[in-house]
C-alpha cells in the first residue's frame, strides 16, 4: 500500500512540516486567487455584482463547511488507522468515506437551493441584486457535488502525507479560471452565471485527477465493491467525529451572515468593500492554513502510534512558524493593503471600507493562528466537541452581542464592528489554547 504513514512517525518534525504545509500553503494561494480573480471579473460586471458574489459566498460557505469538517474527520480516522499500521481498516473508512461526504452535500444542496432567497432578502437583497444573487449561487450548488467529492477525496490523499496532489489541481484551476471566465461571461453572454459555470466545470475536471491520485494509494481500488457499501457503524463514526467540526464550520457560515447582515447596515458599498477586503486579507492568512493540514496530518499519524511527545512538538513548532508568517503579513498589508483593495474596485467609498476593514483585522492574524492549529490539533486526536463551543462563542453569541451593541445601539462609525471582533477572536483564540494544551498533558500522564 503507498503511503507515507512511516516516515510521517519517525521523521524530524520541523522538516515534515514544511513538506506538508509549503505545498497546502500553495495550493491554498491559488485557491485564494481563483477567487480574487473571480472578484475582479465580477467588479467589471459591476459592484452589485460583487456583492452578489459576497453573499453567496456566505451560503456556499454551509456546504464547504460540512465538507471541510466531514473530511478532516475522515483523514483524522485515517491518519489514526495508518498510524496503527491498520490498513485494512483505513481502507474501509477511505472508501466509505467517499461516497459519504457528496451525500450529504447532496442534502444541504437541496437545503441551500429554497432557503437561499430568503437568505439573501434577509441580508437586504431585492430586485435585480437579489436576482444577481440567485443566478450565481444556484448554479454553484447544483455543481456542489464534484467539490464534495474532491473533497473526500483529498481527505484521503492528506492523510498518506500527499498534500502536493490537491496544490496541483488549485493551481490548474487557477489558471483555467483565467481563461474560462472571459469565455463564458463574455463569449456566451452569461454574466454572473459565467463565473460559476467556470467553477463546476473545474471541479469536474479536477475530480477525475484526484481519483487518479486516490487509485495510486491502492487504499480505494474495486476489487471488493462492498467496501463501498453503507455501514451504519462506520457512518456513526464519521458522524461522531466530523459533526462537531462540520457544526463549527456551520457556525462560521452563520456567523459571517451575521456580520453581513450588520454590514449591510452601513450599504451596499460597505458589502463590497468588506467583500474585497477579506479575500485580501486570506491571501496573508494562506501559509498558515497551509499549517492545519501539516498538523492535522501529523498529529493523527502519530497520536495513533502513540508517540505524544511528536504531537506536542508538531503543535509548539506550527505556533512558531505560523506566528513568523503572521508578521511578514502584517507588514504587507500595512503597506500595500490600500493599492491592492484598489484594483479590484476604482470607487474611493468602497476603497475606504475596504481598508478599515483590513488595517484592524491584520491584528488579528496571530488569534488565528492558535485557532486553527488547535482545531486541527482537537480533530486529530479525536476530541472534537470542544470545536463547537468554541464555534458558538466567536461565530454566533459574541459575534452577535458585539455587532449588536456597536452597530445598532451606540451606531459607531464601521471600523469600530472590527475592533469588537478583535477582542472576541482573541479571548476564543487564548482559551483554545489553554484547553488543548490541558488535554495533551492529560493523555501524555495516562500513557506513562
Amino acid at each position: 500500500m503507498k503511503t507515507n504513514s512511516q516516515n510521517l512517525t519517525t521523521q524530524n518534525i520541523p522538516t515534515l512540516i514544511k513538506q506538508l504545509a509549503i505545498p497546502a500553503s500553495v495550493g491554498m494561494f491559488f485557491n485564494t486567487m481563483y477567487n480574487v480573480v473571480d472578484t475582479f471579473y465580477a467588479g467589471l460586471i459591476s459592484t452589485q455584482a460583487i456583492s452578489a458574489l459576497t453573499l453567496s459566498f456566505m451560503i456556499f460557505f454551509l456546504i464547504i463547511g460540512f465538507g471541510y469538517g466531514f473530511s478532516s474527520a475522515i483523514t483524522a480516522l485515517l491518519g489514526n488507522a495508518l498510524g496503527k499500521k491498520r490498513y485494512k481498516l483505513a481502507s474501509i473508512y477511505a472508501h466509505k468515506g467517499l461516497i459519504f461526504v457528496p451525500v450529504i452535500g447532496i442534502v444541504l444542496t437541496i437545503l441551500g437551493y429554497f432557503a437561499a432567497p430568503y437568505l439573501f432578502m434577509l441580508l437586504g437583497a431585492k430586485d435585480e441584486y437579489l436576482q444577481i444573487s440567485l443566478d450565481y449561487i444556484n448554479t454553484i450548488l447544483f455543481g456542489s457535488i464534484f467539490f464534495m467529492f474532491n473533497f473526500s477525496l483529498n481527505s484521503i490523499l492528506v492523510a498518506t502525507g500527499d498534500t502536493k496532489s490537491y496544490r496541483n489541481s488549485l493551481i490548474f484551476g487557477f489558471f483555467a479560471n483565467i481563461i474560462l471566465n472571459p469565455i463564458f461571461i463574455y463569449g456566451f453572454n452569461l454574466g454572473i452565471k459565467g463565473l460559476a459555470l467556470a467553477t463546476v466545470l473545474i471541479q469536474v475536471i479536477n475530480m477525475f485527477y484526484l481519483l487518479y491520485k486516490v487509485l495510486q494509494t491502492k487504499l480505494v481500488h474495486f476489487e471488493k465493491l462492498e467496501y463501498f457499501m453503507p455501514n451504519l457503524r462506520v457512518y456513526k463514526l464519521f458522524i461522531t467525529q466530523g459533526l462537531p467540526a462540520s457544526l463549527n464550520m456551520l457556525t462560521m457560515s452563520i456567523g459571517s451572515l451575521i456580520l453581513t447582515y450588520f454590514v449591510s447596515h452601513y450599504g451596499v458599498q460597505a458589502v463590497a468593500g468588506y467583500g474585497i477586503g477579506y479575500r485580501v486579507e486570506q491571501l496573508m492568512l494562506l501559509p498558515t492554513l497551509g499549517l492545519n493540514t501539516a498538523v492535522l496530518t501529523l498529529v493523527s499519524n502519530n497520536f495513533g502510534a502513540k508517540k505524544y511527545d511528536r504531537v506536542i512538538e508538531t503543535l509548539k513548532v506550527s505556533i512558531k512558524y505560523g506566528f513568523i508568517i503572521s508578521t511578514i503579513g502584517i507588514i504587507t498589508l500595512t503597506i500595500l493593503g490600500r493599492f491592492i483593495i484598489s484594483l479590484f474596485d476604482s470607487n474611493p467609498v468602497v476603497v475606504d471600507f475596504g481598508v478599515s476593514y483590513l488595517l484592524v483585522e491584520i491584528w488579528i492574524f496571530y488569534a488565528y493562528v492558535v485557532l486553527f492549529i488547535c482545531v486541527s490539533t482537537l480533530q486529530a486526536i479525536k476530541e472534537p466537541k470542544m470545536l463547537l463551543y468554541i464555534g458558538l462563542y466567536r461565530q454566533i453569541f459574541a459575534k452577535l452581542i458585539i455587532a449588536y451593541f456597536i452597530v445598532k445601539y451606540f451606531e459607531l462609525d464601521f471600523i469600530y464592528l472590527w475592533f469588537g471582533i478583535l477582542f472576541m477572536i482573541y479571548s476564543a483564540a487564548i482559551f483554545a489554547y489553554f484547553y488543548t494544551n490541558s488535554l495533551l498533558k492529560k493523555i501524555c500522564n495516562k500513557s506513562l
